[in-house]
């Protein structure tokens, strides 16, 4: 039997309620893991997550510590500003913590929560949903050597995460997913943005270029008049276009035209003037062939927390720690930068 993990979800905001009830449902679902408690400063906030869920609820993480409740890990879902604080306590009090992105507020905060972590022996992961998201993990089986990305995050605006800008509300997750496909460093940012409803920048376009070559474009706003969650990447022969909202996955293939005769590409021509079969898509260019790659559906919050519990279980690597988080912050920090260098510039 797998040791059971004792939990605590701090912070019951938007990200922590998500939090309790994922961990709820896996509880319920069998699985080797008990909500035991809940951290939230608002007094009616707590209120409702400890009614809803039947847990004792504290105002603070050191009045949790304080009791001596047995323990094993956490969710940290407070707001970024306070994830260095929080996650070291929790750390230092022997706990592994799953810490919601960006992993800090600072380049400083990261390197301190790693710190903290590698002297207790304690697992950091770091909440980037989308690393979980099923087409992603569809993606990354497929990738040969990308040299370009074309990423677009656009969102309604919403009182929600104002804490921070956008490049660390929303772009982190495409900078992460792209980091973790490329590997290379990233040789120069060039990058512009914009406050347009909140005193941070809303809306913002970033283009990266790696030491290998290969280029990314991102873009993101939570100015938007729709939602929008894609990434499109090029790699030799192939063109990749991943719906993260929808979970979907198109691959538009070239090789099948490379090298051929006249003849035979004009058999492919032929070939593709047919009607397809239903359900299959087809390029309207002749030697394009374009196919649906198999996606398994699923909750990506519900992997993502899966995933931690199995690292904290099995003293594991988590697929998103505590480093990956640290690099995904300092290029949106270093974005950040530039952006504010633009302005400076342009006097925007």
């Amino acid at each position: 039997m797998p040791e059971i993990t004792r939990l605590a979800v701090v912070g019951a905001g938007a990200f922590g309620r998500n939090h309790l009830r994922v961990y709820r449902e896996l509880e319920a679902a069998g699985q080797p893991v008990v909500l035991a408690a809940v951290v939230d400063g608002n007094p009616a906030v707590l209120a409702q997550a400890c009614a809803q869920y039947g847990v004792p609820g504290f105002a603070s993480v050191e009045e949790l510590l304080a009791t001596g409740l047995r323990l094993t890990a956490a969710s940290v879902c407070v707001p970024t500003v306070h994830h260095a604080s929080t996650a070291v306590l929790l750390l230092e009090a022997g706990l592994d913590v799953l810490i919601e992105k960006p992993i800090a507020a600072t380049r400083e905060q990261a390197d301190e929560i790693l710190a903290v972590a590698a002297r207790h022996g304690r697992i950091v992961q770091v909440g980037h949903l989308e690393r979980f998201n099923p087409a992603v993990g569809a993606a990354r089986a497929h990738l040969n050597r990308p040299m370009f990305f074309e990423s677009h995050r656009l969102s309604v605006f919403t009182p929600r995460s104002l804490d921070v800008d956008v490049v660390l509300d929303l772009m982190i997750h495409d900078l992460d997913i792209v980091l973790s496909f490329v590997d290379s460093p990233v040789r120069e940012v060039r990058a512009v943005g914009l406050p347009v409803l909140s005193p941070t920048v809303d809306i913002a376009n970033v283009r990266l270029e790696f030491e290998n070559g290969c280029i990314a474009n991102f873009t993101a706003s939570r100015v938007s008049t729709e939602r929008v969650r894609k990434l499109r990447f090029f790699q030799p022969h192939q063109y990749l276009s991943l719906d993260f909202a929808r979970q979907d996955l198109l691959m538009i293939d070239v090789t099948a035209a490379a090298g051929l005769t006249a003849e035979q590409l004009t058999a492919l021509v032929e070939k593709h003037s047919k009607p397809e079969a239903p359900g299959e898509p087809k390029h309207p260019t002749a030697g394009l062939s374009m196919r649906k790659i198999p996606v398994e559906p699923g909750e990506p919050l519900k992997l993502e927390l899966e995933s931690f519990l199995n690292a904290v279980t099995t003293r594991t690597t988590p697929v998103v720690d505590g480093h990956a988080g640290r690099r995904a912050l300092a290029l949106a920090l270093d974005i950040t930068e530039a952006i504010a260098a633009h302005t400076r510039r342009t006097g925007l």
